[in-house]
C-alpha cells in the first residue's frame, strides 16, 4: 500500500458529498499546498489525524517531532462545503503524537465554537461491521473537489493498532488528501472515533485509473481513547477564570447510564454572569485531567445569575442525574435530567415566594437508606435543618427536621453529601466558618455523637470558595473525592477522602491534585 498523502489541496473520500452533521472533520492545509490532509475534531482545541502528514518522508514511516509542526499548518473545520464562509479556519501550534502509530494530535490556536466533536468509540470495530470515512481527498474525476465527501465501509481484519476497511460501493475508496480522515460508526444517534485514515491503493481516485484494488487500513482509536483524552483534556479547565465560578455540582450527568462504573463523573457550573457549564468526566485514569469536555448550556446573561442555591442527584429512574436549584425569588425546581444538549423535565417544587427563600445551603445524597431516589437535606437561614426524602417523586412534602434553629449550624459555609464512612447511607459534610471541616455519618446532625473530623479549627479551607464531592479519580469509584474552587483562580481535588486519609488531628487530607493555578 502506497501513503495516502498529495501535494495539493483536496475533497473528500471519492463518495457522496458529505451532510453537515459530519463538521467535525476538518480540512488539513500543510506547508502552504505543499500537502493537504483530512482530519477530526475531538475536542474544540484539538484535532486527531495521521502523523505520516507531518513525517518528512511518509513513505519511509509515521514518525514526527512533538511540537510546533515544521511546516506552516492551517485547519479548516466546520466547512463541509468549501465555497462557503462557514466555519472556523485557524493555525495548528503543537502536534503530540502517538509511538507506536500513525497517529498525532493536533491543537489549534484556541478553540472553535459552535461545531460539535466527534465521540470517541471504546468498543474494538468487529468484522463486517460498516463504518463511515470522510475526507478532503481528490476524487475520481475532480483533482481538488469543493465539498468534503464519504462513503461507506465494511470493517475487515482488526490487529494491534490498525483495522482494514473495504468499501461498500464501487465509488468507496480513500484517496490522496484523505490520510487522517475520519472512520466512525453511528451508534444511538451519535457518531464514535473508530479510526483514522493512513493507507490505501487508491484504485479509481484521478491519477490511479490503472489501480483496480481499493483496499484501506486505518489507525485505530478505540484502544487509545483514554490517551487521546488525555491529551486533548489537559487544557480545557484552564481556560476558565475560576475565580467566577458562583455554583458548582457533580453528578452523571451525559452518557449511557450503563458506563458510569467506566468513567468519572461530570461537573456543573453555574458561573457569576449567568452562563453555565458542563465538564463531562473522562474515561480514563489520568488523575491529573478529569474532565474530557466542555459544553456550553446557557450564555452570559441568562436565568442562571439568579441561582442562589445549587446541588446535583439522583431524581428519577432513568440511572442520570439532575440538579435542584433555590432561585433568588424562592422558587425551587429540580432538572431530572441534565446532559450536553441543555436541561431537560424542570419540576417546580416551590413556587416564587414561597418559604424556600430562606433556605440558604441544600445538599443532595441518598441518606434514607431505603430511598429509591436522593433525599434533599436543608440548612435554613435560621441554623435550623432539615431533610425531604424520595425528592424525585413526593417534591418536598416529607419534611424531617434534623436541628432546631440556633443549634450553630449558622456558622455552616457549605454543606455537601460524601461517601466518607462507607456505610449503606450517604454522610453529611460540613465546612465551618473556622476552617473546621466535618462529617455527620449518614448525615445524623442530631447532636454531636459520631461527628468526625476532616479538617481542623485554622485550616487554609477557610479560601474554598465552593465545594463539591464526587468521582473524581477512578471510574466507578465511591464519591468521597472533594473538588475544591478557591477564592483565587486555583482549582484543585483531594483524592479518597476517607478517615483512614487523615493523617492527624492538626492536618487535613493529603494528596491534593492541582487542576489549575
Amino acid at each position: 500500500m502506497t501513503a495516502v498523502l498529495s501535494i495539493v489541496s483536496a475533497q473528500a473520500v471519492e463518495g457522496t458529498p458529505a451532510k453537515d452533521s459530519f463538521q467535525f472533520t476538518a480540512k488539513l492545509d500543510i506547508g502552504n499546498g505543499e500537502r493537504s490532509c483530512t482530519a477530526a475534531l475531538v475536542e474544540s482545541q484539538w484535532l486527531v489525524t495521521a502523523a505520516s502528514c507531518f513525517a518528512d518522508n511518509p513513505t519511509q514511516g509515521f514518525k514526527v517531532a512533538a511540537g510546533a509542526p515544521k511546516l506552516p499548518t492551517i485547519a479548516t473545520i466546520g466547512r463541509t462545503d468549501l465555497t462557503r464562509n462557514t466555519g472556523s479556519v485557524m493555525k495548528v501550534v503543537e502536534l503530540v503524537p502517538r509511538a507506536d502509530r500513525d497517529l498525532v494530535m493536533a491543537k489549534l490556536e484556541k478553540p472553535v465554537t459552535g461545531i460539535a466533536p466527534v465521540n470517541l468509540g471504546f468498543n474494538a470495530p468487529s468484522q463486517g461491521e460498516d463504518v463511515f470515512v470522510s475526507g478532503y481527498g481528490r476524487t475520481k474525476d475532480e483533482w481538488v473537489p469543493n465539498s468534503l465527501h464519504y462513503a461507506k465501509f465494511s470493517v475487515g481484519d482488526t490487529k494491534d493498532g490498525s483495522v482494514n476497511l473495504t468499501g461498500k460501493s464501487d465509488n468507496a475508496v480513500v484517496c490522496e488528501g484523505d490520510t487522517g480522515g475520519p472512520a466512525f460508526r453511528e451508534a444511538d444517534g451519535r457518531y464514535e472515533l473508530v479510526g483514522v485514515n493512513s493507507r490505501s491503493w487508491m484504485g479509481g481516485c484521478l491519477g490511479h485509473e490503472d489501480e483496480t484494488r481499493k483496499g484501506a487500513l486505518d489507525t485505530r482509536t478505540d484502544d487509545i481513547a483514554g490517551w487521546i483524552q488525555s491529551v486533548s483534556s489537559r487544557d480545557l479547565l484552564k481556560r476558565s477564570n475560576w475565580k467566577y465560578a458562583k455554583h458548582i455540582a457533580s453528578g452523571y450527568f451525559t452518557g449511557d447510564p450503563a458506563s458510569n462504573s467506566k468513567r468519572r463523573m461530570d461537573m456543573f457550573v453555574a458561573w457569576e454572569d449567568g452562563e453555565a457549564t458542563l465538564f463531562k468526566g473522562a474515561d480514563h485514569d489520568d488523575p491529573k485531567y478529569p474532565f474530557s469536555a466542555e459544553y456550553k448550556l446557557e450564555s452570559k446573561g441568562s436565568y442562571w445569575k439568579n441561582a442562589e442555591a445549587v446541588t446535583a442527584g439522583r431524581y428519577s429512574d432513568t440511572g442520570t442525574d439532575g440538579l435542584t436549584v433555590r432561585w433568588a425569588n424562592g422558587k425551587l425546581s429540580t432538572y431530572t435530567h441534565v446532559d450536553e444538549k441543555g436541561f431537560h423535565e424542570e419540576k417546580t417544587l416551590a413556587e416564587p415566594g414561597s418559604w424556600w427563600s430562606h433556605a440558604r445551603l441544600i445538599t443532595s445524597g441518598r441518606f434514607s437508606a431505603n430511598a429509591l431516589r436522593d433525599d434533599l437535606i436543608v440548612l435554613w437561614e435560621d441554623g435550623s435543618t432539615s431533610m425531604y426524602t424520595d425528592t424525585g417523586v413526593n417534591g418536598v412534602k416529607k419534611e424531617t427536621q434534623l436541628t432546631l434553629k440556633d443549634d450553630g449550624f449558622k456558622n455552616a459555609v457549605q454543606i455537601n453529601a460524601i461517601e466518607y464512612t462507607g456505610g449503606k447511607t450517604a454522610d453529611l459534610m460540613i465546612r465551618w466558618k473556622d476552617g473546621q471541616t466535618q462529617v455527620f455519618p449518614g448525615g445524623d446532625t442530631k447532636g454531636d455523637h459520631g461527628r468526625l473530623q476532616v479538617t481542623p479549627v485554622g485550616y487554609h479551607w477557610t479560601h474554598a470558595a465552593q465545594i463539591t464531592v464526587g468521582n473524581f479519580t477512578k471510574p466507578g469509584g465511591p464519591l468521597n473525592d472533594i473538588l475544591v474552587r478557591w477564592d483565587t483562580t486555583d482549582l484543585s481535588y483531594y483524592p479518597n477522602v476517607t478517615p483512614n486519609a487523615i493523617p492527624s488531628k492538626d492536618r487535613g487530607p493529603v494528596g491534593e491534585v492541582q487542576l489549575v493555578g
